[in-house]
């Protein structure tokens, strides 16, 4: 069968081959088929031992745990005191409670500056919904009395977490802004200084800065004093910023400040305020002073100035205003200088009131030729009569005769060249080179009050001098303090010096007295019922910014009663535009404050004349 086969299939090929037909050569023999790969064996994870795996783990979390039991340690036992203390130094917070600032009164105890209750107003912008921004600061503006666009500028510093809104709110308004729900408002105690006489001695009072502290006048002088300290409170707060219940709290409590009086009695600080400044308008001056003094205690009892600083606006007021000019101004004083070379010449026994001068009206000293302020011929005068129409001649032929030292011996005396006593917060020492520098002319014009400067202060005390009968009393301006417990401490008494003896005094009141008669320069000065001593001064005015001598200032000096003196007062104008003569200026100044502070110190006239004296020769 299969030899068959194999036969039938070549006799196939040959007859294929015989009909022409394409035939594939032939094929070797056929390779069998490959057998199918049997199928993969899935994969077998080979696990070691289960005990070797539990170690491993067990180690690991050893290793882990070890670490945090470390650092558990370490804050809880090694550095546990400084994490304690860091976690109470956020939760903690010290508070400062203000002190309240001592009252500054006159000498009746009428308060010119004094401590009211107030509030510090700040808010946390990050708080306030930008939908409610703008009804916010459209509140704010209108119950602190500050622009829209200022408390809207506050409110969009979302980065800040507090923004100072105002100080010195009043507790009123303060309460009405916590009453209308301002998102994130606060409110802190404080206190704020008022001035309820406003400008009255303002330059004098002086103020106090945001910070609480004196800036100024008697504020910056006894800061300490009125200042006292402040307390302190301890307390722990949450991030709110809310106090946490139930949490202790220290307290130092606060120690408020004492009380200070002042020698200045407000009735006639007005007036002569009211006085100066009126003459100041009518005159077209740039400034103006008036003293007020006691004669036997230098207390100052009125120091006014004009313009004077109102204490309500000091911020808007000019730097100027805030120096308190009659005790700090310098100036040549001029005539009114006169009565201490009157007091060296008598001291020295070189001349008497009754000296009989030949007075030209021009007299030469060194390279220059000095005049007297009216032209007049020679002619013989008393040095009474002298000073009476206020000679320059006559003045320097009477300083020749002490010579330069001893008059630069009562200039000092009479504490000129030296800071004031008595505590008048930024009095000036003035100006007085001594006697070796003087020039050639300077020895004969420091005696009539050029090229020497004074404050109206050093002035004003150099006519206590004389009235007091010669003894000098250093100026007081304040009368003294509360101590802790409330109780008054008066203050020392000044330091006495006697200047000239009291024969020289008197003589120099006499000749006073007749320079305020009718043939005097003071005439406008006098007061009916009244015996007034007194003197002008017109000196040339040395303009330290333009560099040379400028203008005139114009003063008046003096005492009542003459016989019997209680008060002296001083009033100096600078650079007065119509007019420039004392007597002409200053001495109605003089009459109007002086009538004022006899009266409210109820002085009776002493009625007695003045005593018949020789003013001419040959009389």
């Amino acid at each position: 069968m299969r030899a068959s086969g194999l036969d039938q299939a070549r006799g196939r090929e040959r007859g294929m081959l015989r009909r022409g037909a394409d035939v594939p050569p032939p094929r070797g023999p056929r390779r069998p088929p490959t057998p199918p790969r049997p199928p993969r064996p899935p994969l077998v994870l080979r696990l070691g031992s289960p005990r070797r795996r539990i170690n491993i783990g067990l180690i690991g979390m050893t290793f882990i745990l070890s670490i945090f039991a470390g650092r558990l340690i370490q804050m809880q036992g090694l550095d546990s005191k400084v994490y304690e203390a860091a976690a109470v130094g956020q939760r903690q917070h010290v508070e400062e409670i203000p002190a309240k600032r001592g009252t500054i009164t006159d000498v009746n105890g009428n308060a010119l500056a004094r401590t009211s209750e107030a509030r510090e107003v700040s808010i946390d912008p990050s708080k306030v919904p930008a939908d409610v921004r703008a009804n916010v600061a459209a509140i704010l503006a209108r119950q602190l009395g500050k622009t829209v666009e200022e408390m809207t500028a506050k409110l969009s510093r979302t980065g800040s977490r507090y923004q100072l809104l105002a100080r010195d709110v009043d507790p009123v308004v303060a309460t009405r802004l916590l009453q209308a729900r301002v998102p994130a408002l606060s409110t802190k105690k404080t206190y704020r200084r008022d001035y309820p006489a406003g400008d009255l001695a303002g330059s004098l009072i002086g103020f106090v800065g945001d910070e609480g502290n004196g800036l100024g006048g008697m504020e910056q002088a006894k800061n300490t004093i009125l200042a006292g300290r402040d307390g302190k409170q301890r307390v722990e707060t949450g991030r709110d910023g809310l106090r946490i219940p139930m949490t202790s709290s220290e307290r130092t409590a606060p120690v408020n400040g004492q009380d200070v009086r002042l020698t200045i009695d407000r009735d006639i600080q007005w007036a002569a305020q009211e006085a100066v400044a009126e003459q100041v308008r009518e005159s077209g001056a740039s400034s103006g002073a008036v003293i007020v003094m006691d004669v036997k205690t230098a207390q100052i009892i009125a120091m006014a100035n004009a313009p004077e600083l109102d204490l309500g606006n000091w911020r808007r007021a000019p730097a100027s205003s805030y120096v308190n000019k009659a005790a700090a101004d310098v100036f040549e004083p001029g005539s009114t200088n006169k009565v201490i070379t009157a007091a060296a010449a008598l001291e020295a026994k070189e001349v008497t009131p009754d000296t009989v001068f030949q007075v030209p009206d021009n007299i030469r000293c060194a390279d220059r030729v000095l005049r007297d302020a009216h032209a007049h011929k020679p002619e013989a005068m008393t040095f009474r009569q002298a000073m009476a129409q206020s000679s320059n001649v006559a003045t320097i032929m009477a300083a020749r005769k002490v010579g330069s030292e001893r008059l630069y011996a009562m200039l000092r005396a009479f504490g000129f060249g030296s800071t004031p006593a008595g505590g008048v917060p930024n009095a000036e020492a003035g100006l007085l080179p001594n006697y070796k520098n003087w020039s050639g002319s300077q020895s004969c014009t420091v005696a009539y009050g050029q090229g020497v400067s004074v404050t109206a202060l050093q002035t004003a005390s150099v006519y206590q001098t004389i009235a007091n009968g010669g003894v000098r009393v250093d100026p007081q301006i304040v009368a003294g303090t509360t101590d802790a417990s409330g109780r008054f401490v008066p203050a020392p008494a000044g330091r006495q010096t006697r200047v000239v003896s009291e024969t020289t005094a008197k003589e120099i009141t006499t000749m006073l007295e007749t320079a305020v008669s009718a043939e005097g320069t003071g005439a406008l000065a006098a007061i009916p019922g009244y015996r007034v001593a007194g003197k002008t001064g017109t000196a040339d005015r040395y303009d330290a910014e333009l560099g040379r001598y400028d203008g005139y200032t114009a003063s008046f000096a003096g005492f009542a009663p003459a016989d019997a003196p209680r008060l002296v007062v001083l009033s100096v104008l600078q650079n007065p535009k119509n007019g420039h003569f004392g007597g002409q200026l200053a001495a109605p100044v003089f009459k109007d404050v002086m009538t004022f502070a006899i009266k409210s110190r109820k002085i009776p006239p002493t009625g007695s004349d003045a005593p018949p004296v020789r003013t001419r020769a040959g009389q």
